[in-house]
């Protein structure tokens, strides 16, 4: 995927062999970590067989959950873009039948048009 290489400069972004040392536990045969992205204290991380999200929960962050949502469970998406007061922008994403979508906040070192592009190359690729 050439345009991940692009997403490198991206202060957000963090790098494949990067996530592969620290989630190689997660993965599944032929599951290759392509990208992620720190958001805060938690990350978001596209493999070529879904999207697994690391939630960092507490003050003290030892209790972690991983959710795992494959590509084809998403139904739609969307996002918000950073607006003259508010410093965050926003990604939504509906998962199955599910009528309330799951919301994240990003900070300005993650660019939001670059999360859902690699989004969308997942679920409408």
């Amino acid at each position: 995927m050439g345009f991940i290489s692009n997403l490198k400069g991206n202060a957000g972004v963090v790098g494949a062999k990067e996530l592969q040392s620290e989630y190689h536990q997660l993965l599944v045969d032929r599951e290759v970590i392509e990208v992620g992205f720190n958001v805060f204290r938690d990350t978001f991380i596209f493999t070529n067989k879904r999207l697994i999200l690391v939630d960092v929960q507490g003050m003290t962050g030892k209790k972690i959950e991983y959710l795992s949502i494959p590509y084809r469970e998403i139904t739609k998406f969307s996002i918000e873009t950073v607006g003259h007061f508010d410093s965050d922008a926003e990604l939504k994403i509906w998962i199955g039948s599910d009528p309330m979508p799951l919301e994240k906040k990003f900070n300005q070192q993650v660019n939001i048009y670059d999360l859902q592009k690699v989004l969308a190359t997942y679920i409408l690729g």
